[in-house]
């Protein structure tokens, strides 16, 4: 027990200086931090919603977006592979009824496009062996492509998740601090972001689809204006009014797109959005400029024509520009909206609220009073129970909370009401090791045995009684992050970090004040 090596004396008083170091930025109010030189670490606590106040979001996706974007894309892939050698000549392929269907000109090519097709609808879902889509064939030559239920569901699952990550993006776009964006069952996906008190751009901004393409305004627009577009053309809506028929065949797709910018126009100072294309997306976006000289062709966001300029000149650079009476405002919405990616389904706010700051600064006063009042609790219990050792207790207790602070501060953690609560908890439950291990050595004492031996034999065995305790807790602890979700993974952060820097506070720090106390003073009877 005496045998407490110095070099271990100084690596612990080391870390635990440190952790206490790094956990002041915490207790210091985020305007002053800001002044601090940008050299020094300035790791802190973040405040979640119900702390800080702000806004909820709960946004609703519409699936049928997803069934439609299917059919949309594998009308595309029927036609490309169609075309591929060997050829095979196709009538115009039909969407009706969520279904695709099409006709193969050449009855003898029926087997060689249901090769094909095979190719491009998908191997399986899953580990259950079942297609995308459900192939048909009907009067000899007609083919019929039906999604699966399978198939379906995977899509919308995978356009879920790529929409949460795209929400996220376009969140952390804007500078906010920690926003918490997860899903909430199939089609859901809830927002949080703390200190943002007006969430209209918020909305604005996740309300936009940002899918984003480049058509060919049609030759014959007689029929823009009463509701008829001429063959082969699509009628959309025109952003400065009216109706704009355009080819129905897509140019260029946001998935072409590498940059989008703010920027202004050089000539008359107007806000607009700078694309930058990828390399493919360049060289179709030459190849079409230079092939379609003088006539105008539209940029379409969320099937709404932005502008329709005409094409002057090849564009070889693969970059283009965006103007259409932009605020500042709304080009770097649109920008930030276009470069985080098209979202796979419409989003639509079904719930929102507001938290406001005064709300959240109630619930810090709430919990920092609740930790004062267990603290005052837990000091006063173990220095009445258990004298001396009762004090290094309560000083583990005390660079135990400090330790939680900093570790954290350097995760970057946030701290939200149910955060405080498990900071409660631990405050509680930080001091159970040190009460095993002090009624273990007053057991020693009791059996006659000697200072040394009962501190040594105090600390040994109840040491592995302290280690399957919270071993059990923190099984708990791991499957409330897991499966939890918000409040809940709050709790269970604070949790799991309490009971690591508990064990070690309450047994390695306090074993090493007590060793250097016994070491100096080397008493003849100790009060436990």
């Amino acid at each position: 027990m005496l045998d407490f090596p110095r070099w271990k004396i100084l690596t612990i008083t080391l870390f635990l200086g440190v952790m206490i170091a790094i956990s002041i930025p915490s207790f210091i109010p985020k305007s002053v931090r800001e002044t601090w030189p940008s050299w020094m670490p300035k790791p802190a606590i973040n405040l979640g919603l119900d702390l800080a106040g702000g806004s909820y979001l709960l946004l609703e996706a519409d699936t049928k977006d997803v069934a439609a974007a299917r059919l949309e894309q594998m009308r595309d892939q029927v036609r490309a592979e169609m075309r591929r050698d060997p050829r095979i000549d196709i009538g115009d392929i039909s969407v009706q009824g969520g279904k695709l269907s099409f006709m193969v000109r050449d009855p003898s090519k029926v087997d060689a496009a249901r090769e094909k097709l095979l190719a491009i609808t998908g191997s399986g879902v899953g580990t259950t062996g079942q297609r995308d889509w459900e192939i048909a064939v009907v009067d000899t030559s007609r083919f019929v492509l039906t999604p699966t239920e399978a198939g379906l569901k995977q899509a919308i699952d995978t356009a879920m998740g790529d929409a949460r990550e795209i929400v996220e993006t376009r969140i952390n776009a804007l500078g906010t601090v920690e926003p918490t964006v997860v899903r909430e069952g199939g089609n859901r996906i809830v927002v949080q972001v703390p200190g943002l008190e007006d969430p209209k751009a918020l909305k604005e901004l996740l309300g936009k689809t940002a899918k984003l393409e480049f058509r060919l305004v049609s030759a014959d627009q007689s029929g823009a204006q009463t509701g008829t577009a001429p063959a082969g053309s699509i009628l959309l809506p025109y952003q400065e009014g009216g109706r704009v028929a355009v080819d129905r065949e897509v140019m260029i797709r946001g998935e072409m797109l590498v940059n989008a910018t703010q920027s202004y126009d050089p000539q008359t100072g107007a806000p607009g959005v700078t694309l930058q294309l990828d390399g493919a997306g360049a060289k179709r976006f030459a190849k079409v400029t230079q092939e379609n000289s003088g006539k105008p062709f539209a940029i379409i966001v969320d099937n709404v024509v932005i502008s329709a300029p005409r094409i002057n000149e090849p564009i070889l650079g693969g970059s283009a520009v965006i103007n259409g009476g932009f605020t500042v405002e709304s080009a770097n919405q649109l920008a930030i909206a276009l470069r985080s990616g098209k979202l796979p389904v419409t989003l639509k706010v079904v719930q929102e609220s507001t938290v406001s700051p005064e709300l959240g600064a109630d619930s810090i006063r709430a919990g920092i009073t609740a930790s004062i009042i267990a603290v005052v609790a837990v000091i006063a219990f173990m220095i009445l129970t258990y004298g001396r050792f009762g004090i290094y207790a309560t000083l583990a207790v005390v660079i135990n909370v400090l330790v939680i602070v900093g570790v954290m501060g350097i995760l970057n953690a946030t701290l939200t009401l149910p955060g405080i609560a498990g900071f409660v908890l631990t405050i509680g439950t930080a001091v159970d090791a040190n009460v095993l291990i002090n009624e273990r050595i007053r057991e020693e004492r009791r059996r006659g045995r000697s200072i040394m031996q009962s501190v040594e034999l105090g600390y040994k065995e109840a040491s592995r009684t302290i280690f399957e305790a919270n071993v059990t807790h923190a099984i708990a602890g791991v499957i409330m992050l897991i499966l939890g979700s918000g409040p809940v993974r709050g709790f269970a952060v604070v949790l799991l970090i309490g009971i690591a820097t508990s064990v070690f506070t309450a047994v390695v720090f306090t074993r090493m004040l007590v060793t250097i106390w016994l070491r100096r003073n080397r008493p003849s009877e100790i009060h436990i």
